[in-house]
């Protein structure tokens, strides 16, 4: 006969607590990020390039990559919610891969590419410390 008594199943609250911020967090900047392309398909002329970039490319083609990230960022933290595993490592992906075209499009709007950047960091931060607990 084996015994269940070794093994816990203990959920720290502050674990999920972070967690669920994080999959809430990932559907406001996704859903931002989404509009942020939206806005740049519809009036390429609203974003205004300060100096030369690097990454210099078309404002609609920027509003499309936004948008198709925006979507799938909702995406992830939807499911996260939801509870599903898988949903934790494409969170950490989306929002990585998030984090890298905010800081592409710094010239765009600085501001608020600091900030969503700062925001993919705690999302990262709280899916990769703590998500494994709320799997459990």
């Amino acid at each position: 006969m084996t015994s269940n008594q070794g093994t816990s199943t203990h959920r720290s609250g502050f674990a999920v607590g972070l967690t669920v911020f994080a999959a809430v967090m990932m559907m406001i900047v996704g859903a931002f990020q989404a509009i942020y392309g939206l806005v740049a398909i519809f009036n390429d002329t609203f974003y205004v390039v300060g100096e030369k970039w690097t990454f210099s490319l078309d404002i609609t083609f920027w509003g499309w990559i936004h948008l198709l990230i925006g979507i799938i960022v909702v995406g992830a933290g939807i499911f996260l919610l939801a509870g599903a595993t898988w949903a934790r490592v494409v969170g950490v992906v989306v929002a990585t891969l998030s984090a890298v075209l905010n800081f592409m499009s710094l010239p765009y709007y600085p501001v608020w590419s600091i900030l969503i950047i700062a925001v993919n960091v705690l999302v990262i931060w709280a899916l990769t410390a703590h998500g494994r607990d709320v799997a459990a």
